[in-house]
């Protein structure tokens, strides 16, 4: 890649040693040349990003997810330093990101274009998700009746506590925790998942790249609330659907060039099992 010439740094001061890890790596950045622009704010503001090489955001997932929007659109690499917890958006650990942001400045890493949700949710209502979509009950967690539409085909009804819509970077999230499947970055689909199905045999379903989804709500003494990535919540019309489909616009996701996928799911999941042992000719 490109080096990086002009490099903005979102930080979460509320993450245990985000502001000195910040201080250093700002410090190696000048070191370079790199023009640099801070903020501790998030969501950023629109045009924060305008005219930067990338983005490093230094803190959890959820910091990371308050700059997707922003760096999608002006097409920003996100390069995530993990100050939080299971950081499955910030893959850098804080000895990485010391020990490989000369590197990483230098162009010493690989961009994934990782699918977003755009979500419509009526006239001028619509925004774009890196994770997930909910729709659940606006008020209380209880049970609805969702009906889900497919390319005009009716999939099935739902009766429910709500439905995640995920992308294959956010199936390790929500989806993961309702019991949905993991699902890799680089595959182009949709993941449905219920949540607690008063239906034992509602299962998650995975659609393909260019589905046209609808979702209807159909429990009249019920209004719908639409959060998306756990962070914006859009209101729903009373009859009017809620559209989901995969955007156009993906994110850039700067990794280290030796980036694994699975290897950050074994670590992240705490998966301990060893490969089996390769049974022997003639056995």
């Amino acid at each position: 890649m490109k080096p990086i010439r002009k490099l903005a740094f979102v930080i979460n001061e509320d993450k245990t040693g985000a502001v000195e890890l910040a201080r250093t790596l700002m410090a190696i950045a000048k070191e370079s040349g790199a023009k640099l622009k801070l903020t501790t704010r998030f969501p950023v503001t629109p045009g924060f990003l305008k005219g930067f090489d990338a983005c490093c955001v230094i803190g959890g997932d959820g910091t990371l997810l308050g700059v997707a929007r922003e760096a999608v659109r002006e097409q920003v690499p996100i390069i995530g330093v993990n100050r939080g917890s299971l950081g499955f958006l910030t893959t850098f650990s804080a000895d990485e990101a010391r020990a490989h942001f000369a590197d990483v400045l230098a162009g010493g890493f690989k961009v994934e274009k990782r699918s977003m949700l755009e979500c419509s949710t009526g006239r001028g209502a619509h925004d774009l998700a890196l994770n997930d979509v909910l729709i659940k009950d606006e008020v209380n967690s209880r049970l609805v009746r969702l009906e889900v539409v497919a390319d005009n085909e009716l999939v099935t009804d739902y009766y429910c506590d709500g439905l995640i819509f995920s992308t294959p970077t956010g199936s390790t999230a929500y989806n993961l925790s309702a019991g949905g499947p993991l699902v890799h970055p680089a595959a182009e689909v949709i993941a449905m998942t219920p949540i607690c199905p008063h239906t034992l045999s509602n299962r998650s379903i995975i659609f393909r790249e260019n589905v046209k989804l609808r979702v209807f709500n159909r429990t009249i003494t019920s209004r719908l609330l639409v959060a998306l990535d756990g962070q914006r919540n859009l209101k729903v019309g009373i009859g009017s659907p809620v559209e989901i489909s995969i955007s156009k616009l993906k994110l850039p996701l700067a990794q280290r060039l030796d980036y694994s996928h699975f290897s950050v799911v074994r670590a992240k999941l705490k998966w301990n099992g060893g490969a089996a042992e390769a049974p022997k000719s003639g056995v």
